[in-house]
This record gives C-alpha cells, sequence and structure tokens, in this order.
C-alpha cells in the first residue's frame, strides 16, 4: 500500500520561503510520476483526488525529469530525495496567490503518458495535504 505524508506547511509573508516536503512509503514501480497540486481557498473540490494531471503545480518523473505549472515557474523547485523516498518542493518568493492547500500525489504510470496520452487523468494516490498561507 503506497501512502503519501505532507509536511513542512505553515504561514509566512510574501517574499519569504518554505519547503514542503511529502514522504512516500510502499512501492509505487520504477517509473513513476509524483506531483504537488494546490486548493486555493474559496474553491470548492470534491476531494483531492479529484484533481486532474494538468492542474498540477509541479511534477517530478521517475527519471528526475520536472515540469512546473506557469504561476511558479522560477519560484518554486520540486525534488526527490531517493534514499529517503522524500519528495520536497521548495517554494521562494511566496506570492499571497500561493496561498492554498497543497496535496503531493503519486501514480506508477510516468508523468510523460499522462503528458502525451491522458492529461485529465488522475493520480492514484494522495497525501493529507497541507496548509501554506502567504499573508501580503
Amino acid at each position: 500500500q503506497v501512502q503519501l505524508v505532507e509536511s513542512g506547511g505553515g504561514s509566512v509573508q510574501a517574499g519569504e520561503s518554505l519547503t514542503l516536503s511529502c514522504t512516500v512509503s510502499g512501492n509505487i514501480g520504477n517509473y513513476y510520476c509524483l506531483g504537488w497540486f494546490r486548493q486555493p481557498p474559496g474553491k470548492e473540490r470534491e476531494g483531492a483526488a479529484t484533481f486532474e494531471f494538468d492542474d498540477a503545480v509541479a511534477t517530478f518523473e521517475f527519471d528526475g525529469a520536472t515540469t512546473y505549472a506557469d504561476s511558479v515557474k522560477g519560484r518554486f523547485t520540486i525534488s526527490k530525495d531517493n534514499t529517503k523516498n522524500i519528495l520536497d518542493l521548495q517554494m521562494n518568493s511566496l506570492k499571497p496567490e500561493d496561498t492554498a492547500f497543497y496535496y503531493c500525489a503519486a501514480d506508477p504510470h510516468p508523468c510523460t503518458y499522462y503528458r502525451e496520452y491522458d492529461p485529465h487523468g488522475r493520480f492514484s494516490y494522495w497525501g493529507q495535504g497541507a496548509q501554506v498561507t502567504v499573508s501580503s
């Protein structure tokens, strides 16, 4: 059973930095895709698992390839510590509009598969989420 546990959320001022971490346990296979998603306040959603691949803020593929949403490109960095199986999201130059509930997700299919064939597909495994609040 794959389990994801986020940590590192909190409240910061605009312009500051914060790192979210996601500890991944269980077997997701060798050709996986990992991602971070976010739910801004005031936007209704029926559970994290309803996010689609294209909603990802950042993705990390098994071969180390990364992608970012335009809104965070240049400010956020996704990385994975393979020895500890921890997925990090380093967030710099935070803005009030980055305020959201952040979820990490994992899937046994490559990110490339979703990007090319199923951009509306959904990840199989989700963490419980972590709140990030950025004040102006």
